[in-house]
């Protein structure tokens, strides 16, 4: 008897001493809902090795991918809110929301954002063909032709989908949307000729513009590119008010504790902002920013009512 109180005395001493040590206290996974080599799961491999040394743990980025980022993203909503579970999310979880009819989780209440870690603007290319040289040129061009200028995307309620969406209910014109499986897919037909035009990440656009196979008509986001300063915006270009990038940032689950969120939310900035990271970003067509989890926390609502309306002017539906 005086043994197997000993060992519940032990086992009561172990637990507490366990769940009194500061967080972290073994290896954090970081969910990726997407294939490797995506930009999704590029960011999160630049910011682990830096976030890990800053938290003392290994952070383990791994690939979850499938049904249009729901299953990556629904592993990191019912992980238990520990800390231990993190989402690298993507701007496609403001989007599902008005594309399925059936998601597993909330995008709002069911997450905890903990920091925006970089926004990538699309731009808007087309085949050297196109007889417009500018974006005013190709919505008058579009105009006479409602329908008939055929542009692709990297899949039904994809970033690029939405973005070129976006434009078409902005500008008030008709253009005939071809999904592939890949924006690489449409890429190669664009430059091909095959399609008119698409809107490009501009990290997969740029050798292309640089060699003239494509020509550029504004970038998608608040302010022009640093690796294509020529090119104007879209708002700039003929449509004030346009807006449309996509980001990536961390997400831990509902309910984690204020404290473990900070220690995780100073390891992100730091690391977004530490010069040779920040460099690679900025390399690669993306804008490192970084922000408050209140300022996520807004950002996630604010897109989740803009795509909306946009999915429902479009008549966009699930396929």
């Amino acid at each position: 008897m005086r043994i197997t109180n000993l060992i519940v005395l032990f086992s009561l001493f172990m637990h507490t001493t366990l769940h009194a040590q500061p967080y972290p206290n073994r290896p954090i996974r970081l969910i990726v809902p997407s294939a490797p080599g995506g930009g999704t799961d590029i960011t999160a491999r630049m910011i682990a090795p830096k976030m890990a040394d800053l938290l003392g743990q290994q952070i383990v980025v791994e690939n979850r991918a499938g049904a249009a980022m729901i299953i990556g993203s629904e592993i990191v909503a019912r992980a238990a809110p520990d800390g231990y579970t993190l989402l690298m999310g993507i701007s496609t979880l403001t989007i599902n929301p008005s594309i399925y009819a059936k998601i597993p989780y909330d995008a709002v209440r069911d997450f905890a954002p903990v920091s925006l870690v970089v926004t990538l603007p699309n731009v808007l290319v087309s085949h050297p063909s196109l007889p417009v040289k500018s974006l005013r040129e190709l919505i008058a061009l579009a105009n006479k032709r409602p329908q008939q200028l055929v542009y692709g995307s990297a899949g039904v309620g994809s970033n690029p989908h939405l973005s070129m969406a976006l434009l078409e209910t902005m500008a008030g014109i008709k253009l005939t949307h071809v999904p592939y499986k890949g924006s690489g897919m449409a890429l190669i037909d664009v430059v091909g000729g095959q399609i008119s035009m698409m809107m490009s990440a501009v990290l997969s656009g740029l050798p292309h513009l640089n060699a003239d196979r494509l020509r550029a008509y504004g970038v998608t986001g608040g302010k022009r590119a640093s690796s294509l300063p020529n090119v104007p915006t879209i708002a700039e270009a003929g449509l004030p008010g346009y807006e449309a990038v996509q980001w990536f940032g961390v997400l831990a689950p509902a309910a984690t504790p204020r404290d473990i969120i900070v220690k995780i939310h100073n390891a992100t900035i730091r690391s977004t902002n530490e010069p040779s990271i920040r460099a690679r970003f900025i390399a690669d067509g993306s804008d490192p920013v970084g922000s408050t989890p209140e300022e996520f926390t807004d950002l996630i609502r604010s897109d989740i009512a803009k795509w909306a309306k946009v999915i429902k002017l479009a008549g966009i539906k699930e396929e």
